[in-house]
């Protein structure tokens, strides 16, 4: 399945940053960096459910949020940039 994360952490807290960093580098182990905290990628459901299971670790419920758009395949998924163009996953051959 291709889906889309976005995730949005609350840095105010002291522990803010850590959970930044270890959210970032998780997801960069299984999807593609696209813009601030924004990732893509094709996975499987055993791919996803270690993703959600490792991010549990580190999201606070109370503060933190964490979005994933699923659909079958990227081919059902339009994607249009309405400024800067920097389409990271387009950059294998």
């Amino acid at each position: 399945m291709y889906i889309v994360l976005v995730y949005d952490i609350n840095i105010e807290e002291n522990s803010g940053q850590k959970v930044l960093r270890n959210t970032f580098k998780i997801c960069k182990k299984y999807l593609h960096h696209i813009q601030n905290s924004v990732f893509e990628g094709e996975v499987t459901k055993v791919q996803l459910e270690r993703l959600k299971s490792e991010l549990q670790e580190y999201i606070r419920k109370d503060k933190d949020s964490v979005i994933v758009f699923k659909t079958r395949a990227d081919r059902w998924l339009e994607k249009e940039f309405w400024a800067k163009e920097e389409d990271l996953t387009n950059n294998f051959l």
